[in-house]
């Protein structure tokens, strides 16, 4: 579903998935059992999303997680072999890519109910049900994107980019990164974290709900918290804290510069990183 499309038609569907929640007797009924269904196909098929950014702000749809859980309670194991490869599990991986316009390499995963956009490729990554990945962002190797985590399109997330998946309780932020950021090696977005657009993260930060993401290009330290401001270069750091055995250096990340908005997004990218000495 695109920014600020109504639901209209999943009305019926979305009132059985809030009933089924509220009394989980009613997923013995095979309509109940249908509408959990019919809304991973919306959302595998990205005519409905977890979360939409609209009017500049985001909205989570909570229905769409609890889907998302019932899910789980619907679907029974299946084991299928691929080759000498076997897998059993709920959750079937998506299937008709060619029609879809994603690529996806060999030892990459995406499970049914999550979406990528076309132009979207999946090197040896994983991507879990509810989640989304932009039109022309890549998943590097190793790289996973959680359970109803929503990536924009052009971005990158290198090797080894760890992005948790929120699913309880229903109507919590998802992890989110927006159009344009590079998220570098090894680097963990977790507790649904908002990485605004086309920032920059340096390699291995961490970026939780509570870790201070500290501005220190300023006369004095700005701090965020839970959120990347749009175009920061980020790097991780620590900062020292009293504790009663004595003094210790905490994680956070610093926020080292910005990225030009008036430059090509490439060319600003390669220049950030040169610029601030962020490692990829």
């Amino acid at each position: 579903m695109g920014e600020g499309e109504d639901m209209t038609d999943f009305q019926d569907v979305r009132r059985r998935i809030e009933t089924a929640w509220a009394d989980r007797t009613k997923l013995s009924d095979p309509i109940f059992q249908a509408a959990v269904v019919q809304a991973l196909h919306g959302l595998d098929r990205g005519e409905l999303r977890v979360a939409e950014k609209v009017d500049g702000k985001w909205t989570v749809h909570a229905w769409l997680m609890q889907a998302v859980n019932l899910f789980f309670a619907v679907s029974g194991m299946e084991t299928q072999d691929f080759g000498p490869f076997q897998t059993r599990d709920k959750i079937p991986l998506k299937k008709d890519l060619e029609k879809a316009g994603v690529r996806v390499v060999p030892g990459g995963v995406a499970r049914f109910g999550s979406h990528l956009e076309p132009g979207a490729v999946l090197l040896p990554g994983f991507v879990n049900i509810g989640a989304r990945v932009g039109a022309g962002s890549m998943v590097d190797t190793w790289a996973t994107v959680g359970s109803c985590a929503q990536v924009g399109a052009n971005v990158h997330l290198a090797g080894g980019v760890g992005i948790g998946g929120v699913l309880e309780p229903p109507g919590a932020r998802p992890n989110i990164i927006e159009d344009g950021c590079f998220i570098g090696s090894r680097c963990i977005i977790v507790e649904g974290a908002l990485i605004e657009e086309e920032a920059v993260l340096g390699a291995n930060t961490v970026i939780t709900a509570t870790t201070p993401i500290i501005d220190v290009t300023g006369p004095q330290e700005v701090v965020y918290k839970g959120r990347v401001p749009p175009r920061s270069v980020v790097i991780p750091g620590t900062r020292p804290k009293q504790y009663p055995a004595g003094t210790f250096q905490i994680p956070c990340a610093l926020i080292v510069g910005k990225r030009s908005a008036a430059t090509d997004k490439k060319v600003s990218l390669n220049q950030a990183l040169r610029d601030f000495e962020v490692q990829g």
